[in-house]
């Protein structure tokens, strides 16, 4: 692995080092948002929920456009103007007062990244041979978890959950990320399927989407396992910090964040490792069931030790879940419209909707108090996608047999 990172395109190193350096900043001030707004903006948790919700509705459709726009207009353009966007929108988070304007900035932000997260993966993909891109895509996540594990770290000690100044911070990194990504694209010849050759119409790019069922159905697992996996950014902070069985519940939390990537980093690689041997689909669905096995424990248990175990365990869960899930998507992808697979991928953050949203009405309805009710009902609500995806594996098995029969 390492002797091919050494022959890695210096814009692909932009984008795995910037994709650090910006969860590193955001980090800092998005996990601590639904504290902020239920203990200084004094804000419902269902509210709290839809707040941060909101960010993953608008990328739902503004997704897959944005990977369309990739393909039709060409991968840089479309990623420069969105990184400088989305810089702007995280100093706009430190200047809005209200419950709308939270709304708004979080909108915006969702719509930032569902345009530039599907063009700069399938980017990546542009410039990496296939053998490769299981690396690339695994280096990239590893980016994000190395950022993460002292993003919070950094936000509890200045103090994110009672201010939104942080995200000054995270919008000066994204502009210089700009601009080194624009330095380099416009010094570096880029691979054809980055440059535009013929402008792909968005209704024939529907179309395709539309009848690769195997897609589709992919997509809905996807939804639940992200439902699952979407407690950890809003209801288990709400949970810690409102819960009689804590008593320094925020701190806690920010510790239990760190160790997440601390053990995504050290564990990331032995399981792909492991993982590559067998189908990304099949490593998903064990992703979905042990994510969900994390949630009853934190449900079950309060105490230290425990919960780290507990924290652990989700995390296996995350790691077999989106360590393949870019590979699932790169392989079911049509090699024409790529970037609007990615786009399309941008669907699985219903449950990024969804599930923030459920766990606010849950907590509203029983209480931090009872949490069995809660991580219960969710964790049941995750295991449903993993019937879903055992169809979509038999779909893809019917499909190999056809495709070698027609051969």
């Amino acid at each position: 692995m390492f002797k091919e990172s050494k022959q890695l395109n210096p814009i692909t190193i932009n984008i795995i080092v910037g994709t650090l350096f910006g969860r590193l900043a955001t980090s800092m001030c998005l996990p601590f948002l639904a504290i902020y707004l239920t203990q200084v903006k004094n804000v419902t948790p269902a509210i709290a929920g839809a707040i941060i919700a909101s960010s993953s509705l608008v990328g739902i459709g503004a997704s897959f456009y944005g990977g369309y726009l990739s393909d039709r207009f060409g991968r840089k353009p479309v990623l420069l103007v969105s990184i400088f966007i989305w810089a702007l929108v995280f100093v706009g988070f430190s200047f809005v007062d209200s419950i709308l304007g939270f709304f708004m900035m979080n909108s915006l932000n969702g719509l930032c990244r569902a345009v530039f997260e599907p063009t700069s993966r399938a980017m990546l993909s542009d410039l990496t041979d296939e053998k490769n891109r299981l690396m690339i895509f695994n280096l990239r996540y590893t980016a994000i978890n190395v950022g993460v594990t002292f993003g919070p770290l950094i936000g509890l000690k200045v103090g994110a959950s009672g201010t939104t100044t942080p995200f000054i911070f995270a919008g000066l990194i994204y502009v210089v990320y700009g601009v080194v990504l624009g330095y380099l694209l416009s010094k570096r010849k880029l691979p054809v399927q980055s440059i535009v050759k013929e402008r792909v119409q968005l209704m024939d790019a529907i179309g395709v989407i539309k009848k690769d069922k195997v897609f589709l159905f992919s997509i809905i697992g996807l939804i639940l396992c992200i439902t699952g996996y979407s407690q950890f950014s809003s209801t288990l902070p709400q949970y810690f910090s409102s819960s009689e069985a804590f008593k320094e519940g925020v701190e806690i939390f920010s510790y239990l964040l760190t160790l997440n990537a601390i053990t995504v980093i050290v564990l990331q690689y032995p399981l792909m490792r492991v993982g590559k041997k067998y189908s990304p689909l099949l490593s998903i669905i064990l992703g979905n069931v042990v994510i969900s096995v994390g949630l009853l424990g934190f449900a079950l248990f309060t105490t230290i030790p425990i919960l780290i175990i507990m924290m652990v365990i989700f995390t296996i869960g995350e790691i077999l879940m989106f360590a393949m899930t870019d590979m699932l998507i790169d392989q079911l992808a049509n090699e024409e419209i790529k970037g609007t697979y990615f786009g399309a991928m941008g669907f699985t953050q219903l449950g990024n909707v969804f599930g923030p949203w459920l766990g606010g009405v849950l907590l509203d309805s029983f209480g931090a108090n009872q949490p069995m009710v809660v991580f219960g009902s969710l964790a049941i609500i995750t295991l449903i996608g993993v019937p879903i995806l055992l169809y979509v594996k038999y779909l893809m098995k019917g499909k190999l047999l056809s495709s070698r029969a027609m051969v």
